[in-house]
């Protein structure tokens, strides 16, 4: 009888003895098993790409630690859902000291009303909050939680590691051991994943399964070719989430509507959360735009705003407007290497001394010290000009904005040449 439960699924190590990857936190010795073993848990969240073993992880420290475990998903779950698992862990902690362990899978995509939701379970210790999350917790989660928590990075898992696992699989799953598998070659299988182990054993599975018979022999070759057929369900199983992201805005950048297009339509196709792919077309519409054609981020921003109103499928039209704009308007990251630039001297220089004319003086004696003497008021000036200085002592004459070769930011080149003559030279 075949088992319809997915192989990777079915490999989940419910042990930190079976779990695979990730020793820098989980290893002998390493700080988060530490924490583990001697049941001093904080309140933590996870970040890593998918396939890495969050939510395996999640899974093995309630199991260990004995604990009640809840797990809500982002997605799907609304503040309700949060105050009804608080008022259920507070219901636990009447019988028992440990405290039950909360587990919010893509914590990421709750709102800061969801967030806020959280805290007083958090910081009273009613829970102990896991969460997952593919981006960056900086951006993603609120100060005030983040604060709270410990953050622990996972790694994409090595080719050791992956090897492993398909190793692990072959000899021990009930549904596959008692074939005759032989790998040849396993540089398509690793290619493929990418460091995401959920994403190798569904790989290894298809081929398995699409290969058939007990004895089966592996190479790049077949590999390749069956997954290229079934590359479809990989999409909406979200496998190729940063591969196609990365095709899509490339395409954009490069302006090519038509592949734009066709990435963006893999993405709805595969489940991808229009709200995020909005999110990125508001990034990319300063980061590769920019003043070559402003009006792109008046653009993204409407499309972001609309996208959240209107929801899908009606708003895979505005997506698919926005997209072919952005791709067929002129291109400038000056921007983005203007910001950059500023940040190196901002490192490099340290914390400069900000030119006495250009201080505020709202006291007497800021005023005795020199503080915004000589300052020129620029609208007190023939075309609201007039050359001074505006960077610290040290770092004048330092370029940061240098306008790209397009129609738009020419004309800002000669606009600024006209200004500030020969300091405004590129």
């Amino acid at each position: 009888m075949q088992n319809n439960t997915p192989l990777a699924e079915r490999m989940r190590p419910t042990s930190l003895d079976n779990y695979i990857g990730q020793k820098h936190i989980v290893g002998e010795g390493a700080i988060l098993r530490n924490a583990i073993m001697s049941n001093l848990l904080p309140s933590i969240i996870l970040w890593g790409p998918p396939g890495v073993g969050k939510t395996t992880l999640a899974n093995i420290i309630a199991h260990q630690l004995k604990r009640p475990f809840y797990s809500l998903s982002a997605i799907n779950s609304g503040v309700k859902d949060i105050l009804d698992v608080i008022d259920k862990a507070k219901g636990h902690g009447l019988f028992q000291q440990n405290n039950p362990i909360l587990f919010i899978d893509e914590i990421h995509r709750f709102s800061k009303s969801q967030q806020d939701s959280l805290l007083g379970a958090v910081e009273k210790g009613t829970v102990t909050l896991i969460g997952a999350t593919t981006e960056n917790p900086s951006f993603e989660v609120i100060s005030a939680l983040l604060s709270r928590c410990q953050i622990y990075i996972l790694k994409p898992l090595g080719k050791d590691d992956l090897l492993a696992m398909l190793d692990l699989a072959i000899k021990t799953d009930n549904t596959i051991k008692n074939k005759n598998i032989t790998i040849i070659e396993n540089e398509a299988l690793l290619r493929l994943s990418s460091g995401d182990g959920r994403k190798l054993l569904n790989i290894f599975e298809l081929v398995i399964n699409s290969i058939g018979g007990t004895i089966i022999e592996i190479t790049n070759e077949k590999v390749t070719s069956i997954v290229q057929q079934n590359i479809a369900m990989y999409d909406k199983a979200g496998e190729n989430h940063y591969d196609i992201i990365s095709a899509f805005i490339k395409s954009i950048r490069g302006s090519d509507p038509n592949a734009a297009v066709y990435w963006l339509a893999r993405m709805i196709e595969g489940g991808e959360d229009p709200s995020f792919i909005a999110r990125r077309l508001l990034i990319l519409a300063s980061e590769d735009i920019g003043n070559a054609n402003p009006t792109a981020l008046v653009i993204a921003n409407n499309c972001f705003q609309a996208v959240n109103v209107i929801g899908y499928p009606e708003s895979r039209i505005i997506l698919s407007q926005t997209v072919t704009y952005l791709a067929t308007s002129a291109k400038s990251n000056a921007s983005y290497k203007a910001i950059e630039g500023a940040f190196d001297a901002v490192r490099i220089n340290g914390d400069l001394p900000v030119p006495l004319h250009l201080r505020n003086a709202p006291t007497k004696l800021m005023k005795e010290i020199g503080y915004g003497e000589d300052y020129k008021y620029a609208h007190s000036f023939d075309e609201n000009f007039i050359n001074q200085e505006y960077l610290p002592e040290s770092i004048k004459g330092l370029k940061f904005y240098e306008p790209s070769n397009n129609q738009r930011e020419n004309e800002i080149r000669i606009y600024l040449k006209k200004l500030w003559g020969s300091k405004y030279d590129y």
